[in-house]
């Protein structure tokens, strides 16, 4: 037997459910009333296919939030302390009745799904000002500089607390009520959905055909053995079943499935809670730290090496990790390709490090392959040149000498940096300070419109570009400076022997004489540096975990389907077997009625379906009969067709008056037709 074979399931409406069945020949059967037990047995048969929480305000009367309630609000009775009792004992218990309805009303707004999505789509706008606004924390420099360009605006900011905003009072409290919505939905659900595993199917209802699928024929095998069979293609197909022997059940197999459906959903909120637990201990326990090291130079894990740094509230920087490394050498290579000009092909740091222990191991630092030590990892950022300068005073002592890093700010490499020479000695004998900024260019070039800038990112034509200031360096006041920037409030620039400012270019192994015998400045060579960033962060490895199974409870909550299917067989008054089948889902879906029939046609081999007896052909009343004999057809010809408009009067048989399409008119093309020329 076919799957087209099988018994076809139907689709129940609301027009034809509890309806009785219509007589066409008599008067008109009234729509039979619904059975209070029927309604329960259809209401227990649906019930437990989700842990959503029923909002208790759509019960009707009598109901917390039906219309009884609203009478007693609309009489000013109060919201939930109904009516308040005379006396102070009944004011008490009337405000009792108000705090703990109030409270419950509260705790279901607040666990309701409609609440969390919005708390979450709160939480996701609160990041957006953290992303725009330098964040303290963070950067301390660029938030500075801001509120030095823009006062005013650093007010308002600072109002909100937008300066700090992962830390801020309105910030926590969204991620507190998210956390607590989303604890409140789980215990819940979670409870209800292990008595659910633990409960039986629910029986089936009187009323199968109420049912969105339904499919019933019958068969010569007995009830027993089809209830068997069907439960036996139930398990199978990975169902879990009731072959029903209580009173009630008799004669019927209840099955479920889908159980991974409601697990899907809390998985996907318990998720959600490991991710903000996560997220939450990696902003309280986490450290985070830039250091720019100049190849042949080293950095020690320690909180004074870092150029910036930043932790979390519970962080303690005792607790960073002990180690320290060298940098050995860096590799770098540029396309030169008219296409992909100056795009980096090649960015490695090779270095050596060393643990607590003593231990020193060689690797290699990669962009996307940080360096691991313990719960350190260090990441490769940036890469830039740092010119080695050597300056002699006035007397021809060695005033400084050493590398000093310049920023890039393009993507050919222009850089501009400072030397600071706070050690040095004048042409009077005097105590003095120089200062040079400008320009160091890998590539060289100058036009009008740009000045001095770079065209390459590789030293093709390397040249160092400086403006040269003596006076006070303003280090000696106390106030912390930027070493990338050089205060001229209290300095002069040097002029050259005809008055104008003094500005050289150099090349590596070239040295210029300073104005007024102040000494001279060598441009011996340059050295790479590089940028690293040194983080410690805690619940990484929990946010992947809870992210990865968030999706996967997603998966399952949309792709899984809960579903129910009843099998019932009863000897019906011929003594056949009736089997009737039904199958309901928690949503619509059209695989329901298809697993039903697939199910109903697997089940024929033990349960074939036995056709109708077709009903016996009238024969209508004997030819003793006298008045049979008067209304018999006096012509026999099985081919012609009976005029049932004709006229049962034989006087009129022969009407001469009718007109020949008249007949033609009056001929039946329909039942309907028929019914109604009848007299």
């Amino acid at each position: 037997m076919t799957h087209e074979d099988a018994p076809r399931a139907g689709v129940a409406t609301d027009a034809s459910a509890g309806r009785a069945p219509e007589n066409p020949d008599g008067p008109e059967v009234p729509e039979a009333p619904e059975v209070p037990e029927q309604r329960r047995d259809e209401e227990s048969a649906t019930a437990g296919l989700t842990t959503a929480p029923l909002d208790e305000g759509a019960g009707g009367a009598g109901a917390p939030g039906g219309p009884e309630r609203e009478g007693e609000r609309a009489r000013g009775a109060g919201s939930f302390g109904g009516t308040r009792a005379p006396g102070v004992g009944g004011a008490l218990s009337w405000t009792a009745r108000e705090l703990v309805g109030w409270g419950r009303w509260f705790w279901r707004q607040l666990t309701s799904m409609r609440v969390a999505l919005l708390l979450l789509l709160l939480l996701a706008l609160a990041s957006i000002p953290g992303s725009l606004i330098p964040q303290e924390r963070s950067d301390v420099t660029v938030a500075a500089d801001f509120r030095q360009r823009n006062p005013g605006l650093s007010e308002i900011y600072d109002r909100f607390q937008l300066f700090d905003v992962y830390s801020s009072i309105w910030f926590s409290a969204i991620y507190i009520l998210l956390f607590v919505s989303l604890i409140g939905c789980i215990l819940p659900r979670t409870w209800q959905f292990v008595g659910q595993l633990r409960a039986r199917p629910p029986r089936a209802p009187r009323r199968l055909d109420r049912m969105p699928a339904y499919t019933t024929w019958r068969t010569a095998t007995p009830p027993e053995e089809v209830l068997a069979a069907a439960r036996r293609r139930l398990r199978r197909r990975r169902f879990r079943t009731d072959l029903a022997d209580q009173p009630g059940r008799e004669g019927q197999v209840a099955a479920e499935k889908g159980y991974l459906r409601e697990a899907g959903n809390l998985l996907f909120h318990v998720a959600l809670i490991v991710m903000l637990v996560a997220f939450a201990a990696g902003q309280l326990y986490h450290s985070e730290g830039g250091k720019l090291v100049v190849q042949g130079s080293g950095f020690t894990n320690a909180l004074p090496q870092y150029d910036d740094f930043s932790s979390g509230r519970l962080y303690d920087v005792d607790d960073l990790e002990r180690f320290g490394f060298t940098l050995d050498a860096f590799h770098y290579r540029y396309s030169r390709d008219s296409v992909d000009i100056g795009t980096p092909t090649e960015f490695r740091a090779d270095v050596t490090y060393w643990t607590d222990d003593g231990t020193e191991t060689s690797d290699t630092i990669e962009v996307n392959e940080p360096l691991r030590v313990g719960d350190a990892k260090v990441r490769l950022l940036g890469h830039g040149y740092a010119p080695v300068v050597t300056v002699t005073d006035a007397e021809g002592n060695t005033a400084f000498s050493g590398p000093v890093p310049f920023l890039p700010q393009d993507n050919a490499f222009t850089s501009t940096g400072v030397i600071k020479v706070s050690d040095y000695v004048g042409p009077d004998g005097e105590h003095d300070q120089l200062g040079f900024q400008g320009f160091f260019n890998p590539t060289y070039n100058i036009d009008e419109v740009r000045g001095p800038h770079s065209t390459f990112p590789e030293p093709d034509y390397p040249v160092l570009t400086l403006n040269a200031f003596h006076g006070d360096l303003g280090i000696a006041s106390g106030i912390p400076q930027n070493v990338y920037q050089l205060d001229t409030d209290d300095m002069e620039q040097l002029r050259d022997e005809s008055g104008d400012l003094f500005r050289f270019d150099l090349l590596p192994g070239e040295s210029v004489e300073l104005p007024d015998g102040r000494g001279t400045l060598t441009f011996e060579r340059y050295e790479n540096w590089a940028t690293f960033q040194i983080t410690t962060r805690e619940g990484n490895s929990w946010a992947l975990a809870g992210s990865m199974a968030a999706i996967l409870g997603l998966v399952g909550s949309l792709f899984l389907q809960r579903r129910r299917i009843w099998v019932r067989a009863r000897t019906g008054p011929d003594g056949m077997t009736v089997v009737e089948m039904a199958s309901l889902g928690r949503t619509e879906s059209a695989k329901i009625p298809e697993e039903l029939a697939d199910l109903a046609a697997d089940l024929q081999p033990d349960a074939p379906m036995e056709r109708e007896p077709e009903p016996e052909p009238d024969a209508g009343p004997g030819p003793e009969d006298p008045a049979a004999e008067a209304q018999a057809d006096p012509d026999p010809d099985p081919d012609s067709e009976p005029d049932l408009a004709r006229d049962p009067d034989p006087g009129t048989e022969d009407d001469a008056g009718t007109e020949p399409d008249a007949d033609a008119e009056r001929k039946p093309d329909s039942a309907s037709s028929a019914e109604g020329a009848r007299p």
